[in-house]
This record gives C-alpha cells, sequence and structure tokens, in this order.
C-alpha cells in the first residue's frame, strides 16, 4: 500500500472507533496518524525499513506496528475485524451527505436503524427530528440525500465509465473480422456522468463477435441476445449494450447513435425537408422512384458526408445537443474546439503541503513528462483546516521553495506560485492583500458555509471577486457529481462580475466536479469570458484529469483563445502580471 491509501485507511478506521463510541483521544490519534502519513514528504518504505517510523509526530509503536504491516503485506487484520464488527447497513449510512460518525452512532442506538432504507422510512415519520442534535431541517437534508443517492446509483462520471469502456474497446478492436468500432452514446459525446456503455460494430460476420461480447469475465449477466444486438450487465452493476452493422451502414449508425435524442429529431426533420428519411439504417428519398443521395456510393458513407447532405459542417460529437449547432452549421461557422495537445500547464494543483498526495517536486516533475511549459501550485489556505490549509508563515516558506527551484532549473516547467484561497462567509479572502500581492496568482474558492441562500452567496462570491489580487474563481458551485448538489449561486451575475473585474473561471477538470457546468460556457465566453482548465490535482497521476476539463470545454464550444492555458509560457507570465496592474 501506498502513503494515501494507508491514510485513508486510518481515517476511516477513526470513523468506525467512533460508531462504536471509543475513546475521543484514540480516533484522534487515528485522524492525526493519517495527516502525519499523507503529508510525508520522505519514502515511507524507506522509514518501515529503518525503523524509523516513531520519530514521526503522533506514530506510536503501536500505529507504526500497523503502517508496517500494510506497506509490507498490503492489508490490516485490524481493520479488517473492525468493519466486520458493524453492521453492513450501517456503514452504507456513511455514505449519506451529512452524516458522520457521531449522528450515525446516536441513531443507530436510539432508533436501532440498520439499513438505508429503515433510516428513510425512519426519516419519513419524522422519528430523526426527535433526536437531540437533529431537527426537520437535517432530517429532510438527509432524504434528500438519500434521494439524490438513488439517483447516482444508476449512473458514473465519465472518468469512471471509460476506465470500464476502454479495455473492452480495446479488445473488440482486434477482434478477427472487426471493420470499424467505436463507442457511442452519451460517451461519446463526453456527457459529465453516464448511464450505459454503447458499443457500435461495422462487420460482416457477426456472429462470432457476439459470442464473445457475452462470454467474456465482465459480464455479469446477460440481459439480452440476438444476431445483431447484445445487452449486458457488467460486473459493477453498468449495463453496456453491443450493436453490430454492416459497414456500409456504420456512418449512419454512429451518426444515429451519438446524437442525443434532440439533436437526433432535428436531424430527421432537416432529412424529412428534403423529401429523405434518415434512420440509422440509411439516408433515402421518400419517394420510391427517386433515389437517395448516396444510392451510388461506392464507400461507405462517412458522418461527415451525411452532414454535408444535410447542408451542415461537419458537427463534432460533444456538440450535437441541438444547442445551436445546428444554426452554426449551416452557416459554417461552428467553433474549431480546444484539444487535449493544446494544454501548456494548470494552475488549480496542490502539495502535500496542504492535502496532496505527492510532493512539490513530484508534481513539477509529473507535469515535465506530460511536457507541460508550466505548473502552478495552489495548496489550501488556513481557513480550510480539514485539508490542511497553509499559514501565512508556511505559505511564504512555500513561495520561497518554489522561486529557489525555478532559479535551480532542475526541471523544464516554470513553476508559478499560488494558494487556493478560501472565500469566508462574509466574502473576504482568507489571507490579507499584503500575503497574496507577493504571490503570482490566487485560485478563490468556496469550501465552508454552502447552505446560504442564492442572495447571499451570489454577494459573497462577487466581494471575492472584487479583491484585486484574486485571479481565477474555482469550481463555482462547489458542487461533486453524483454526491453533491451544487450550492444555489446565481452564475450570471458571477459570469459578468468576472467579466467586468477581468478575472478567469476555471473550469475544473476534476471528474467529480467539471465545474463549471459546459451548458453555461458557450454564452459566456461570447460575452469575453477567460477559462482555464484545471485539473485540480492532489497527486500527480491527478494531473491527467486536465483531459476531463477539455471534454467539457468541448461541449462548452470554447476554442484554443477562450483558454488562458494554452498560451505559451511567456504569454501567461504577461497576462498575471497585467491582470495585476
Amino acid at each position: 500500500m501506498d502513503k494515501s491509501q494507508i491514510a485513508k485507511i486510518f481515517e476511516e478506521i477513526a470513523v468506525l472507533l467512533e460508531l462504536k463510541g471509543e475513546n475521543p483521544f484514540r480516533i484522534r490519534a487515528y485522524r492525526n496518524a493519517a495527516r502525519t502519513i499523507l503529508n510525508l514528504e520522505s519514502d515511507l518504505e524507506e522509514r518501515v525499513r529503518q525503523g524509523t517510523l516513531t520519530e514521526l509526530e503522533g506514530i506510536g509503536d503501536d500505529l507504526a506496528d500497523k503502517i508496517k504491516t500494510m506497506v509490507l503485506k498490503g492489508r490490516l487484520p485490524f481493520y479488517e475485524k473492525l468493519k466486520k464488527s458493524i453492521p453492513t447497513g450501517v456503514l452504507d449510512m456513511m455514505q449519506v451527505h451529512g452524516l458522520g460518525g457521531k449522528k450515525i452512532k446516536m441513531i443507530y442506538e436510539k432508533l436501532k436503524i440498520k439499513s438505508i432504507a429503515a433510516l428513510k422510512e425512519a426519516c419519513e415519520k419524522g422519528k430523526l427530528s426527535r433526536l437531540k442534535g437533529f431537527g426537520p431541517k437535517t432530517e429532510q437534508n438527509i432524504l434528500d440525500s438519500l434521494e439524490h443517492m438513488q439517483t447516482y446509483q444508476k449512473r458514473r462520471c465519465w472518468w469512471e465509465a471509460m476506465q470500464i469502456a476502454a479495455p473492452i474497446l480495446d479488445a473488440l478492436r482486434k477482434l478477427k473480422g472487426v471493420r470499424k468500432v467505436e463507442i457511442a452514446g452519451s460517451m461519446r459525446r463526453k456527457m459529465e456522468t453516464i448511464g450505459d456503455l454503447d458499443f457500435l460494430v461495422g462487420s460482416s460476420n457477426p456472429g462470432p463477435i457476439m459470442k464473445w461480447f457475452t462470454t467474456q469475465p465482465f459480464v455479469a449477466r446477460v440481459l439480452g441476445k440476438g444476431e445483431t444486438k447484445a445487452s449486458v450487465k457488467l460486473e459493477g452493476g453498468m449495463q453496456a449494450d453491443l450493436r453490430i452493422v454492416p459497414e456500409k451502414q456504420y456512418g449512419f449508425a454512429l451518426a444515429y447513435f451519438t446524437g442525443s435524442k434532440e439533436h437526433n429529431i432535428e436531424m430527421r426533420q432537416r432529412a424529412i425537408k428534403r423529401g429523405w428519411t434518415l434512420s440509422e439504417y440509411g439516408l433515402n428519398s421518400v419517394n420510391q422512384r427517386r433515389k437517395g443521395p448516396f444510392a451510388s456510393a461506392k464507400k461507405p458513407v462517412t458522418e461527415k458526408e451525411i452532414f454535408h447532405a444535410l447542408g451542415l459542417s461537419y458537427i463534432e460529437p460533444e456538440l450535437r445537443e441541438n444547442c445551436g449547432e445546428f444554426e452554426a452549421g449551416e452557416k459554417h461557422r461552428l467553433p474549431i474546439l480546444v484539444k487535449e495537445t493544446d494544454i501548456r500547464g494548470a494552475f488549480h494543483n496542490h502539495t502535500t503541503a496542504s492535502d496532496g498526495r505527492s510532493s512539490l517536486k513530484e508534481m513539477v516533475a509529473a507535469a515535465q513528462k506530460l511536457r507541460w511549459e508550466y505548473i502552478g501550485i495552489a495548496d489550501h489556505s488556513k481557513s480550510s483546516f480539514q485539508a490542511n490549509g497553509l499559514s501565512e508563515e508556511r505559505l511564504m516558506k512555500q513561495l520561497t521553495e518554489i522561486r529557489r527551484l525555478n532559479a535551480s532549473k532542475q526541471f523544464r516547467p516554470y513553476i508559478f506560485a499560488g494558494v487556493e484561497c478560501d472565500i469566508l462567509p462574509n466574502g473576504a479572502l482568507d489571507f490579507p492583500d499584503r500575503v497574496l500581492k507577493k504571490l503570482d496568482y490566487v485560485v478563490i474558492s468556496v469550501h465552508n458555509a454552502l447552505s446560504q441562500d442564492e442572495k447571499t452567496m451570489t454577494k459573497r462570491i462577487i466581494r471575492a471577486i472584487e479583491n484585486p489580487y484574486s485571479t481565477m474563481l474555482g469550481h463555482a458551485t462547489g458542487r461533486l457529481l453524483l454526491r453533491r448538489e451544487p450550492y444555489k449561486v446565481n452564475l450570471n451575475k458571477v459570469i459578468d462580475a468576472c467579466i467586468a473585474n477581468n478575472k478567469i473561471i476555471e473550469l475544473n477538470g476534476n471528474p467529480m466536479r467539471l465545474d463549471m457546468d459546459w451548458r453555461l460556457w458557450h454564452a459566456a465566453s461570447e460575452k469575453g469570458l477567460m477559462c482555464c482548465i484545471n485539473p485540480d490535482a492532489h497527486h500527480t497521476d491527478h494531473l491527467q484529469f486536465y483531459r476531463a476539463g477539455v471534454n467539457i470545454a468541448r461541449k462548452g464550444w470554447l476554442e484554443k483563445e477562450d483558454v488562458l492555458n494554452t498560451r505559451p509560457l511567456k504569454q501567461v507570465q504577461k497576462f498575471l502580471k497585467e491582470m495585476r496592474t
């Protein structure tokens, strides 16, 4: 196990001990140990070999033994036994937003609730509101969370769904007789969450392909199977559909199974106006005495040719939502969408100085592997105590370290020194201007008091935007996809404030955020809003999240010129400097 996995297990042990009513000091010891391990910059395995774990703050003999066991054996029997001592249904309650160990313990002990279903029933009958520390509002919040959980369990974030789909897609490409293969549906359109997977294959021999698909280890259950179509339930719960069509129909099928319902309706209407019928099988003439536009085609028809036949420029898959693409396609004014290869760096990244899992040097080295020209470090500010936020002294120490590392030329990427500064409930920033002015940039974000009403939250964020040293607004609505709804805020006013104050709104590429929502970017960028695609990385691997951010930028019609971090280093340095003058 690595240090992040060990820290996570210690955090879970703390919650489990809380459920069992253990000594608060013991609970705190595990939480402190988790923080110590997570922030450790030296090699954990080396410390285990040298027997120096107890030199770390808060790590005694008992915790050192547990860390050693996890590092060497990859498991911790104490943790496994502890989990088994608590009913599974009670553990499930840990997933309910707003319920911590203490509240779950009270619900379990006072009301004997042992399952999510029983929790929901108790809330509906008003039983929870009678408990000390609860109330009608808490009860309603739990019901809302349970409702969201039920909806969320049916879907996956795009990033997770792609990890499930990619190996299946690669294996299909290697099968004999497969001429063309693609994943269609909402996955190809890069929607932020995915309900099921749609694989489309072009082949003249579907039998062996169908047999392969329905007999693989990744299939938990076959829901239905025909000669050219199959539906299966994958291990892990997602549904996957496979359709096999002749190669000559492939372009039509791919266009049909990619577009949203609304997009496809408009496509069919455009065909009807020309006297044709459009389906997944082809584009044919309504009048049988006339031939369709591709009747004499000798090669399989491509998607691009289908769009051209309907009087349109080629519409990229991400734009096929009937959100203005037809009007732009008619006039041949569709955007040249930003690409992954356009990205030259990113600014919202964390290190072990706050709640990141990789050191400063590890993050810069990872940026170098991506061939980035620059990377910005924006660890949390002091009010985010749960994320080990930096004090003024620690921030200045990090600033000095970054300046020294830049001067050393040890790495090719230039390191920008920043901070993710909390927007306090009244709209003030977590550090005074005299501190913020020393940095290269400042990401401002809301991390607490998320339940403020819309008017208060909007006023709060706009006040922070108006600070002369704020640079960009981080995760604009605070949403966590499939886990937490956005806080209430008037984003149109926030967007206008950013434009008026020459500030940026980030497109947070963390697969659980993808915030600001793609539906707002087209109009916002046309008004003059600048975007910055950030991964919100807490580990070197998380830098890859910029790819998910690019997906959403493309759905939001953004071009290279709309995104700050597609610019070369010197232009970015000049831009950030001018923002402050």
